[in-house]
């Protein structure tokens, strides 16, 4: 055993257990944007970085890269769009129970800045699940890597029970 009783040996039982739980983290929250964007492709255009996945919260990144500027060099809006989908989305997915379904009816966005780095997405949700099918406004804001919000959306999310045979199946 090295250090601390842990299994690791040499320079890594000398090393803070942290870093090791964080590589962990990361990995994770790579294996989780690779299994989203197997599931729904087109959010690969963006390239995206889940940062935090839990119920009530999705904090998603974005890397600024050729593939998705536009003809002056920043971030296209329709790729921010994409990014705020992919948030408002997983963040549904996580907080829903599993007997519940949504979709997007509709997106009103704002572009606020021009988004000249790498871009982060925050959704967060703590409203009550419907019980009736119900429309709702799920907000998602995306700031640059200074934190200068550059969009801000509310997708529309037709949410509700799934049907009696695939919510006994789920």
């Amino acid at each position: 055993m090295g250090a601390g009783g842990s299994a690791l040996t040499g320079w890594a039982a000398r090393m803070p257990l942290t870093i090791f739980t964080t590589t962990k983290i990361a990995r994770a929250m790579i294996t989780k944007s690779k299994m989203v964007c197997r599931k729904a492709p087109y959010f690969s255009t963006i390239a995206p970085r889940f940062e935090t996945l839990e119920p009530g919260l999705v904090v998603v990144g974005m890397p600024k890269r050729r593939a998705v500027h536009n003809h002056i060099g920043t971030v296209h809006a329709l790729a921010i769009g994409n990014l705020c989908e992919l948030a408002a989305g997983t963040m549904l997915e996580a907080s829903l129970p599993r007997t519940h379904r949504w979709i997007p009816k509709g997106m009103d966005i704002q572009y606020l800045a021009k988004a000249e780095s790498d871009l982060v997405a925050r959704c967060e949700w703590d409203q009550v699940v419907p019980t009736a099918g119900e429309v709702i406004p799920v907000v998602v804001s995306v700031t640059d890597r200074a934190g200068t919000e550059v969009s801000r959306a509310t997708i529309r999310m037709w949410v509700s029970p799934k049907p009696a045979r695939a919510a006994q199946a789920a």
